[in-house]
């Protein structure tokens, strides 16, 4: 069995000095049906894997962020049923305030929390080490030109 290559992705929103990130909650007859997550995906052949997350983001959401960046940390965690280990890099995605959400199929609704709520919400643990990892940088001002690419 080849290994799949996946993504995780963090949009949040500033508004003011509040950050809020956006959740989906996975629709029924859907992987991970009922549970509220981050955007996650695989990288299709010939595509890099910041390429894939802002292709899901789009897909999932029909949202284009205003800054994009690869979060210094990667969510790692086991499968049992393809007795697989993965290594995800995660990305995160500043979303314009007044940007309008479009679901795709594979969610049942969406909402913005603040990070103690979006922490509660994201049941895998690697997930909520990753999302309050992002949050801390957010709050320090310390994104790093390193971690940006470029979307234009």
């Amino acid at each position: 069995m080849a290994k799949k290559k996946l993504i995780d992705l963090y949009p949040y929103r500033q508004i003011n000095h509040k950050i809020d990130y956006l959740l989906l909650k996975r629709a029924t007859g859907h992987i991970y049906e009922g549970q509220w997550r981050m955007i996650g995906g695989k990288v299709q052949q010939d595509e890099f894997y910041w390429q894939a997350a802002l292709r899901e983001l789009k897909e999932e959401t029909g949202l284009v962020p205003e800054l994009f960046w690869a979060i210094p940390g990667i969510n790692r965690f086991y499968e049992p049923k393809t007795d697989q280990i993965h290594a995800i890099p995660a990305f995160a995605a500043r979303i314009s305030p007044d940007s309008n959400i479009i679901l795709n199929e594979e969610h049942s609704e969406y909402e913005w929390f603040p990070i103690e709520k979006a922490i509660n919400k994201i049941l895998w643990p690697e997930q909520q080490r990753l999302l309050t990892l992002t949050d801390h940088i957010l709050t320090s001002n310390q994104i790093l030109d390193d971690w940006l690419v470029s979307i234009h």
